[in-house]
């Protein structure tokens, strides 16, 4: 469910941590923790909390989509999952998607098209239909990922997301006129 700054006073009470200090504390305990585990953990809070546009704001001030391109480099593929889904959840925000490109993120994000995971692939696929853009469209519409995206769009029988994903992908960037 999105949230609003009613709702959310809602929920915390007057005297509640505020969602920026939430976030700050969770970022925080990323970066100081050496568990693995704790960090997919994390990560996959941060993640759920990227789908919301109520968090947009907090999120780029926080550093947060760096984060999970940074994660999306690690060689721990729960890290690289949740990774790429924190960018799929918030690059429909123009902002976020900006910061993703300036980055350096749609190669990262394209790597991950061939991920084992298959919660990897369609965080991609899906990271890509939102990335994908005028200014960045020769960056992402490259022959090998249009291949792909071809390849899963006609897998129906394999997996039916890679499908319906990658089917959108190509209606939206290669077969819209």
């Amino acid at each position: 469910m999105f949230t609003n700054d009613r709702r959310q006073e809602e929920r915390t009470g007057r005297y509640g941590t505020s969602r920026l200090q939430y976030l700050q504390e969770v970022v925080t305990q990323f970066q100081s923790t050496t568990s693995e585990e704790s960090k997919e953990k994390i990560v996959a809070n941060l993640a759920n909390f990227a789908y919301d546009p109520y968090n947009y704001t907090y999120l780029r001030q926080l550093n947060v989509v760096e984060l999970f391109l940074d994660c999306i480099t690690e060689p721990n593929e729960k890290l690289v999952e949740f990774g790429v889904g924190g960018i799929c959840n918030c690059c429909p925000d123009p902002a976020n998607a900006a910061i993703v490109t300036k980055s350096g993120g749609i190669p990262l994000v394209i790597q991950c098209l061939s991920s084992p995971v298959r919660n990897t692939v369609n965080y991609a696929i899906g990271s890509l239909y939102y990335l994908c853009n005028t200014s960045n469209k020769e960056e992402i519409m490259k022959p090998e990922v249009v291949d792909i995206m071809k390849r899963y769009a006609a897998a129906e029988g394999a997996s039916v997301n890679f499908s319906n994903l990658a089917n959108a992908f190509l209606d939206k960037h290669v077969f819209r006129k």
